[in-house]
């Protein structure tokens, strides 16, 4: 067969498409095979299903390279049989496809190779529910072999083609299991909270949970020396399948580390596939492998699609044609016909969020540490509208009251909202993604959004930072898997006050002192200038005539439910629906719209508190408050005493205890000011302590904003230097457009280390998605936003509001002025308490029209939070009885705690923090949960990292 004029060879290379129908006619299939055909080097033969399956392998089509691979009910023997009788070139091997139907034999190959997996033990049966002596299942973990695997944990049938894989969950997180399987409509996943137990009907697979971030990588190998990765939300995280207004699943390019294409290459040569797909897991600076599939393309990407055929073209030639392999057509031939895009008019859009210094500044990153919240967080989002279909909506709902409020709750109410917001949303233009969106949940779909959350060890602040990652990211369904999948648990960072033990204790021994002895404070409060100077600021005059009412209403009330708790005992002669329940999960509690209405109904306490331990909480405060033998008043138990109240007088209204209303004023009164003097009753004191509780978080917060500044500044030089060379890259190469692309790894790429080693490049050990700009369809891929949660308790957010305001006071740092500004000062003064989801948040800007060595390019906004708002509460109205019913607490906007138009630099802000930030050299090493080996434990590499990024060092 001739070839057409100007191919250069005689005759085709004939290339046979030994694969079933339906994998031949996919889409990613036949757009390949039309670019390959459109070079005019080869032909393409398909065999179809009919020769495959019922004729002989001798009456087959005669071809020189053969594309063969796997799928339901091929004859992977029969084509091994035509394979040895013509010797095609095989672009994929066909011996190894064997080995990816057994997940064990391709996790001993990946093995054999050197390539990292996760760590795994396998459970094998010969009969199903065998019994295994090797083989330990408790709650909490399993162990196989004597290797223990703590929940959470992944359970995989050994069958590479069965997809149904669990995950077990701590009952410390909630428990159950969470069940991922192939894409049903809009699902990919189902949690199931009352599965705590493991299969046993099979053979299975227990690997260790890698935390991910919420994201799963598939990579794409074309060749050993081309790779091609896409991330996607994970079916781990909710299960909802993220599509687009075409109803196809929504991924994004990313790019790949050296490390990463390095064991692209060595996956694609383990098993002799050159087209085939993998699973990365990128898990806390490491990089892994898992579930090799066979021949896999990318769907939906006409770059990949130019790729793709590029490299097999060369495959082929190398093998049937060398002499020809290193000839290029100087345009691709499918693209000799495609217009000129101009990209005049097509602007760069900032990161959508301007600082107040104007159209130059781009946000950079957010830093925002947040107190836990009550039981129930908030899940409302209250606005005022303008637009007429949704003002049509809240007459449709109120009754036709204009200028009223109105609450969509109900499943129809919020689907109605819903499609009169996406009516209002314009859709997308031809050629772009989504005509860009500039919100940080946009930034976070398309991988330009860096998103860490980190909790502490305590279970109502990781239930409230899993909730807030819920509202944050738009997801679905329980708790419990975005808790593990997406919050970091570093309990050093975030918890205990035993680094400032000594120095508390000291206080309040001093604050005791003021308020029981009744001692005068060294200034007037009302006539001071600086009123938050002298000691015990926030106290009320005369506190210690308040004491005895406040032990008078306290007993008033334990005896109220004291006979409560009695009727209950007394009446209980049979076993009620509430005693057989199973225990209080907090995070069903949270995940649950109306909050325990049975046992309100019931005239029962609210959550699994009974009377008995309803009497035994305020009876143990009555006691600890007030030492009658002794006449002696503990002050320390006045927040507990408050804490107490408040919860009652939310969660327990309807119980109807009296007295609670005006104990709540009393200890409201007096926690006011004892609570902020607990950690300093000066500001000497308070800058002492507070940074020492926060000392590690100051060091994180430090190096986020370090390694953001970094990561900027790396982007700005290197868009620099191509400005500069733009226009001559433009005059020598407009028709580049049409010319192969650039395919292969450097060479040198290639002798990086896999894990752990040289990682010099890198900010740190923390999980990154970079998009691939090559083939990302959005406007300014370059834009990214580091954004950084830390959820704490009360100690931690008083701490660092202590050092934000006071550090000027620091020998160090005489003749600064504070970082928070004097009319802040006076309004913190004033504030009675950082409340449940009370926030410090930093936000650090980028003035790009600044050069690059001017302090001023980098500047922190500081805004902070008072939390929940008790206030309404106090009216008795309609709106206080609505926040009773639906136990909510409105939370109180941000506050600027510098002057508008001041310039706090992030030179200045390192300055002013780092004689009270931990450097990384004093960092203690991670101690692992047993419960949680592996998962909410940091690697001490990170460590060893922070130390050399580290450029404050004392010696």
């Amino acid at each position: 067969m001739g070839m057409e004029e100007g191919a250069g060879v005689d005759k085709k290379i004939t290339i046979g498409v030994c694969v079933m129908e339906k994998k031949v006619f996919s889409a990613p299939m036949g757009q390949i095979m039309d670019r390959l055909q459109a070079f005019g080097e080869f032909e393409i033969i398909h065999f179809g299903d009919k020769v495959i399956l019922e004729d002989p392998v001798e009456s087959w089509p005669i071809c020189d390279c053969l594309i063969a691979f796997h799928s339901s009910g091929y004859p992977l023997e029969k084509v091994q049989a035509y394979s040895s009788l013509r010797k095609p070139f095989l672009v994929n091997d066909l011996d190894p496809q064997y080995l990816l139907h057994d997940r064990r034999k391709v996790y001993e190959h990946l093995e054999m190779y050197g390539i990292p997996v996760p760590r795994y033990a396998c459970v094998n049966r010969k009969v199903p529910n065998q019994d295994l002596d090797y083989f330990v299942e408790d709650e909490d973990f399993v162990e196989v072999k004597g290797e223990r695997f703590w929940k959470p944990f992944v359970e995989k049938p050994v069958n590479g083609d069965d997809h149904s894989i669990m995950i077990y969950y701590p009952s410390s997180a909630g428990g159950g299991m969470k069940e991922l399987f192939r894409k049903v409509g809009n699902r990919s996943s189902e949690f199931h909270p009352d599965v705590r137990r493991v299969r046993r009907e099979g053979s299975y697979i227990y690997e260790e949970f890698m935390p991910t971030g919420g994201t799963d990588v598939k990579v794409y190998t074309v060749g050993p020396e081309y790779a091609h990765a896409e991330a996607r939300k994970s079916p781990v995280v909710d299960g909802v399948v993220m599509r687009n207004p075409d109803g196809k699943e929504v991924r994004y390019p990313v790019l790949l580390t050296p490390a990463e294409k390095q064991m692209a290459r060595e996956v694609c040569i383990a098993f002799r596939q050159a087209v085939c797909g993998f699973d990365l897991l990128r898990s806390e600076g490491s990089s892994y492998v898992c579930d090799v599939n066979g021949w896999s393309f990318v769907k939906n990407s006409y770059k990949y699609y130019d790729d793709a055929a590029c490299v097999l073209r060369k495959m082929f030639l190398d093998a049937k044609a060398p002499h020809l392999s290193s000839t290029v057509p100087p345009i691709l031939p499918w693209k000799i016909n495609e217009p000129v895009l101009s990209n005049e008019g097509l602007t760069r859009q900032g990161s959508g969020i301007i600082g107040t210094f104007g159209q130059s500044e781009e946000l950079r990153c957010v830093i925002a540490v947040i107190r836990h919240g009550d039981r129930t967080p908030k899940q409302k989002v209250k606005l005022k509208i303008t637009e007429e279909k949704l003002l049509n909506l809240m007459l449709k709902y109120n009754g036709g009251k204009p200028r009223a409020e109105t609450k969509l709750k109900s499943a129809v109410e919020l689907q109605d909202l819903l499609d009169a917001t996406r009516m209002l949303i314009p859709r997308t233009g031809p050629g772009e993604s989504d005509s860009e969106g500039t919100g940080l949940l946009r930034l976070h779909s398309t991988y330009r959004h860096d998103l860490k959350i980190y909790s502490s060890d305590e279970g109502r602040v990781q239930m409230s930072a899993a909730a807030f990652a819920k509202g944050l990211l738009d997801l679905e369904g329980q708790l419990t898997p975005i808790l593990v999948s997406l919050v970091s648990k570093d309990s050093s960072m975030l918890d205990g006050l035993d680094t400032a033990s000594t120095e508390m204790e000291e206080a309040k021994a001093q604050l005791n002192e003021i308020i029981t002895a009744g001692t005068k404070l060294v200034n007037d409060y009302v006539s001071s200038e600086l009123p938050w100077m002298i000691d015990g600021a926030g106290l009320p005059p005369h506190a210690d005539e308040h004491l005895p009412e406040l032990i008078k209403l306290a007993k008033k009330v334990t005896e109220q439910v004291r006979l409560l708790a009695k009727d209950e005992e007394e009446n209980h002669t049979e076993p009620s629906a509430y005693d057989l329940a199973p225990p209080y999960d907090q995070a069903k509690a949270l995940g649950k719209s109306n909050i325990d209405v049975g046992r309100i109904a019931a005239g029962l306490p609210c959550g699994s508190e009974g009377f008995l331990l309803m009497y035994a909480r305020w009876k143990k405060l009555e006691r600890d408050l007030y030492n009658e033998r002794r006449d002696r008043f503990d002050i320390t138990q006045i927040p507990d005493v408050y804490d107490s109240c408040k919860y009652d007088l939310l969660h327990n209204s309807h119980l109807d205890l009296k007295g609670l209303d005006e104990l709540f004023k009393i200890a409201q009164l007096l926690a006011d000011g004892v609570i902020p003097n607990e950690y300093g009753i000066n500001p000497q004191q308070k800058l002492k302590i507070g940074s020492k509780i926060a000392r590690r978080l100051l060091g994180k917060i430090l190096i986020d904003l370090r390694n953001t500044r970094e990561e900027a500044m790396s982007v700005a030089e290197l868009k620099n230097s191509q400005d500069q060379v733009s226009v001559s890259l433009y005059s020598s190469k407009k028709e580049d457009r049409y010319s192969q692309p650039k395919l292969y790894i450097k060479s040198d790429e290639l002798k990086r280390p896999i894990n752990g080693e040289n990682k010099d490049e890198d900010d740190d050990k923390e999980t990154k998605y970079r998009l691939d700009p090559k083939y990302a369809n959005v406007m300014t891929p370059e834009r990214h936003v580091r954004t950084r949660l830390y959820f704490t308790s009360e100690s931690h957010i008083h701490s660092l509001m202590n050092v934000l305001r006071y550090c000027n006071l620091d020998e160090s740092l005489q003749g600064e002025e504070s970082l928070v500004c004097q009319s802040a000062l006076e309004r913190l003064c004033k504030t009675k308490e950082l409340d449940y989801m009370s926030y410090i948040v930093l936000r650090l800007f980028e003035n790009t029209e600044e050069s690059l060595e001017d302090p001023e390019r980098f500047r922190i906004e500081l805004t902070c939070s008072r939390g929940a708002d008790l206030s309404p509460l106090e009216k008795k109205d309609e709106e206080a009885k609505s926040l009773l019913r639906e136990h909510t607490l409105p939370i109180m906007g941000p506050e600027r705690l510098q002057e508008v138009g001041s310039c706090l630099t992030l030179e200045t802000m390192e300055k002013m923090i780092r004689p009270f930030a931990m450097p990384p050299e004093d960092f203690p090493p991670p101690s692992i949960p047993a419960g949680f080996s592996g998962y909410f434990s940091k690697s001490a590499a990170v460590l060893e990292r922070l130390v050399k990024l580290w450029p404050f060092n004392k010696n």
